[in-house]
């Protein structure tokens, strides 16, 4: 069952969440090895992607956001994209795009920088947005302040946040064919409660940045989680191992209904305004050499059929809305 475990260290600038992905992970690749035409993930690119859902749940969890956060790695490498979105609800889903051979111990620069301009980009996505309100996105590359490329997903993280919060940040992430699993510690801002949208920036939580204490303490300790230990141990024992000398004060855990799954937004009518804005043309010239205009979703494998009448009547005028290719402005 997949669960995520927020606490605070008592009296010390410090807060941490542990997630453990069980059932929502398995899912999802499930999914992918039932797709006929993609397949499994190569090994290297499933460890990839399931730590990028543990990092996007820690993240999520550690946000208060009324939206989806899209966590997206890209670059010049076989693996062209993996992307994670975990939603409000903590519902989560996952892909990656493969064009090309993986070897089986590839690190992340040779699945996704090899030439060192691969990219990470995290998006928060407001389930309402106001009038002219646009997606908040912050990018950074694969690379260290001296431009070596960065071989872990938690070391890139870890830039990020110290680059857009100002704010110490330790995170050990760990995934195989059945657990997604991740432990992130972090020091608390210097006032109010910060965000991925960068509103704890400033000169107080800089000067603060890798000198407090009791963070790089604690920081130390989590650091020596291995990755056969966040795999396997159960929440209670990992805290217990790693903070038996600490006072910890632990919230109500994220379990059962609350807890992150599975869940795919993809619908019919998505599809069809994707159909739409292709155009008239487009959709008659795809009809014309395969029959249909079939679509699949990437994230769940489910996939749309339209046929001739379908398509069709995708472009019927609609009561007040001008129909595509009309020339009317």
């Amino acid at each position: 069952m997949s669960e995520v475990h927020k606490f605070l260290f008592d009296g010390l600038p410090v807060r941490g969440v542990l997630v453990r992905l069980t059932d929502a992970w398995v899912e999802i690749l499930r999914r992918r090895a039932s797709s006929g035409a993609s397949g499994a993930y190569p090994l290297p690119v499933q460890n990839l992607l399931g730590e990028m859902v543990a990092a996007a749940t820690l993240m999520q969890s550690n946000i208060k956001f009324n939206g989806s956060l899209i966590l997206q790695v890209f670059g010049d490498g076989p693996v062209k994209l993996a992307v994670v979105e975990v939603m409000p609800n903590f519902g989560v889903r996952a892909t990656a795009t493969v064009l090309g051979e993986v070897a089986p111990e590839a690190t992340l620069s040779a699945m996704v920088n090899v030439n060192n301009e691969g990219k990470c980009a995290i998006t928060l996505d407001p389930q309402t947005r106001f009038p002219g309100q646009q997606p908040y996105q912050g990018v950074v590359p694969l690379f260290d302040d001296e431009h070596e490329k960065l071989e872990k997903l938690s070391d890139v993280l870890e830039h990020y946040m110290l680059q857009s919060e100002q704010l110490d940040t330790t995170l050990v992430l760990a995934a195989d064919g059945e657990v997604a699993a991740g432990l992130l510690i972090q020091r608390l801002p210097m006032a109010g409660s910060g965000n991925l949208a960068g509103s704890m920036v400033s000169q107080e939580n800089e000067d603060e940045i890798g000198v407090n204490e009791h963070y790089n303490r604690i920081a130390i300790l989590a650091s020596t989680l291995k990755r056969e230990e966040l795999l396997t141990l159960d929440v209670d024992t990992i805290l217990r191992r790693l903070f038996w000398e600490e006072s910890i004060t632990r919230f109500e855990p994220l379990t059962g209904d609350e807890a992150p799954h599975f869940s795919c937004t993809c619908s019919r009518e998505r599809v069809s305004n994707m159909i739409l804005g292709l155009g008239v043309a487009e959709a008659e010239s795809i009809i014309a050499e395969r029959g249909d205009i079939e679509v699949g979703c990437e994230f769940c494998g489910i996939k749309y059929h339209f046929d001739p009448i379908d398509a069709a009547q995708i472009f019927l005028p609609q009561e007040g809305v001008v129909p595509p290719g009309s020339g009317v402005q």
